[in-house]
């Protein structure tokens, strides 16, 4: 297994190393290593595409791509979308550091446990951070009310919230999300990091991009390397009204996408049902695996609309050490969420993987916290044969990614 790496790799830094250190660590033996940690789409790009791109590689190495404006206007019209509203980075986290700089002049607030740059970002410049800590005895679940009354009281000029959540993936419906925006059109700016949304199947309506673009102190943000499962390109998108975006756009380099990116934004017109087949597939996975996490003793689950779940472990049970046990024993690379604000190590995130890997963690966790592997895979199997005769509840063929049945919208926890 993975066992001849340092394990303090996994300890360094306030963000869960890099899978090409960890290759490094493990003497480059990548077929070892499953990944439960980095959030992207397992179906998508199809095995043709990477066939194209592996075609194409000495063209896409060789050559200087498109300038970002040509890249974005394609972009645009594949999602609907006016260029005059859009900017696009090299990665979100390039955009929420311009959002810093030129946006955020004192302070932030933003709930807590949530994506770290969020909080680490505007730290990092010296503004004030307003953390309002989401209950874990309501499942993390966030309170609009309470949340704009949090942003009041402390004086915040800016809110951010993540939508899904990151960790713990819960979503806010989108007339919630619009209720919050109405009650802070005061604010200098009010950011709706969507990047996990494309994952959401509550409802068939989620985003806001389109209040975005006319509203005059919002941004919403879109991180194009979860959705299409291709992190290492690092491409994402902003929406805001075109003041907004423009005063983004200006700052940013001229060529400040890869010419991977470019080669993936002109496919995706071509693999747009692919894309959405992609997502059902998905959904399914994540049903399936909440499912089977929830039946483990002493284990808390949290319902999620992310490409991830959010688990806590039984008292007495720690998460680094589960870490390090997946890691070393079984192959296994997790993410524990002790270094979240908000959060601490009993917390683990999984990212929703097929089920013959899930089938793996399980054995991983059943050794992990009652010291046995022997009837892991057997209820996997039971749980799944019940599963696959009623499979129709949860997909039904031929339906799109809307209307696919959801476990329900309420967070729900199994101890």
């Amino acid at each position: 297994m993975a066992g001849s790496m340092d394990l303090g790799l996994l300890r360094k830094g306030a963000h869960s190393p890099s899978y090409f250190s960890l290759l490094r660590g493990m003497g480059g033996q990548q077929s070892e290593l499953i990944d439960f940690c980095i959030p992207c789409n397992p179906y998508f790009p199809t095995p043709e595409m990477f066939e194209r791109l592996e075609r194409n590689l000495q063209t896409i190495l060789k050559y200087y791509p498109s300038d970002g404006d040509t890249i974005t206007a394609e972009l645009c019209t594949t999602l609907g979308l006016n260029p005059q509203t859009v900017a696009m980075g090299n990665g979100s986290t390039e955009l929420i550091t311009w959002i810093d700089h030129l946006l955020i002049h004192d302070s932030l607030a933003t709930p807590i446990p949530t994506f770290g740059r969020w909080t680490d970002q505007p730290l990092e410049t010296d503004k004030r951070v307003d953390m309002f800590q989401l209950p874990e005895s309501h499942d993390f679940a966030l309170d609009v009310d309470a949340f704009v009354h949090f942003v009041r009281q402390r004086g915040s000029r800016v809110a951010v919230i993540c939508n899904p959540n990151n960790p713990d993936g819960g979503y806010l419906p989108r007339r919630e999300v619009i209720k919050l925006l109405d009650q802070l059109v005061d604010l200098d700016l009010v950011v709706v990091d969507e990047s996990f949304i494309d994952f959401v199947d509550a409802e068939a309506h989620t985003s806001v991009a389109d209040e975005a673009a006319i509203r005059p102190n919002v941004i919403v943000l879109k991180s194009l390397g979860k959705n299409f499962g291709l992190h290492g390109i690092r491409f994402g998108y902003l929406v805001a009204n075109p003041a907004l975006a423009g005063k983004v756009r200006k700052v940013l380099p001229k060529w400040n996408l890869n010419a991977f990116a470019e080669v993936v934004v002109f496919l995706l017109k071509q693999h747009r049902e692919e894309y959405h087949r992609s997502l059902e597939l998905f959904i399914q996975d994540r049903r399936m695996m909440i499912q089977q996490l929830a039946a483990l003793p002493g284990l808390t689950v949290f319902a999620s609309q992310g490409n991830f779940v959010l688990v806590k472990l039984p008292d007495g049970k720690d998460g680094v050490q589960l870490r390090d046990f997946l890691f070393a024993e079984h192959g296994i690379y997790v993410r524990e969420c002790g270094n979240k604000l908000g959060s601490s190590s009993r917390f683990l995130r999984f990212v929703v993987r097929p089920q013959q890997d899930v089938r793996l963690l399980l054995t991983g966790l059943h050794a992990f916290l009652y010291g046995a592997s022997g009837d892991a895979l057997a209820s996997v199997s039971d749980w799944r044969g019940s599963y696959e005769q009623d499979s129709w509840r949860f997909a039904p063929p031929g339906n799109d990614v809307s209307s696919v049945a959801s476990l329900g919208q309420a967070r729900h926890r199994k101890r």
